[in-house]
């Protein structure tokens, strides 16, 4: 009789039970997977922004201090360390405008581009040059991205 109580004390899941688990779990997989996996690419697109944002900051206040921006050909490592070539800043302030310039968020240097002073700060975004993704200071607020 101890043998009969202890054998249904025992008793496991049947196979039908643990399939309803696995499916159960799959569905919350597919679900919820998609959602959690896209958060690190959105993080990375922000990040972008901000620093186009911050980039373009520092660039107002080469020109408040200079009267103009930089040359494409100086780029925006005239950012940290003042540019020898012309045109040659007169109020370059002494410990520069950025420490150092950021990378993207996928590891290149961001680009820029000056065009009779219309500026084109931009990434090329996760696809790089051939994708078409860029994130720049033209299309900062838009939504897609």
């Amino acid at each position: 009789m101890k043998k009969l109580i202890n054998a249904k004390k025992q008793r496991g899941f049947t196979l039908v039970e643990v399939m309803v688990v696995v499916v159960i779990l799959g569905i919350l997989a597919a679900i919820i997977v998609p959602k959690i996996m896209s958060r690190p690419e959105q993080a990375r697109i922000v990040k972008a922004k901000q620093d186009i944002l911050a980039i373009q900051s520092a660039l107002d206040l080469y020109k408040l201090d200079n009267g103009i921006y930089p040359s494409t050909d100086q780029g925006l490592q005239a950012l940290v360390t003042k540019p020898s070539s012309t045109p040659v800043p007169q109020n370059w302030k002494s410990d520069g405008y950025l420490q150092k310039l950021p990378t993207d968020p996928w590891g290149e240097p961001y680009q820029y581009v000056n065009d009779n002073e219309k500026l084109r700060i931009f990434s090329f975004g996760a696809k790089g040059k051939t994708g078409g993704s860029e994130i720049g200071n033209w299309n900062i607020d838009d939504n897609k991205q």
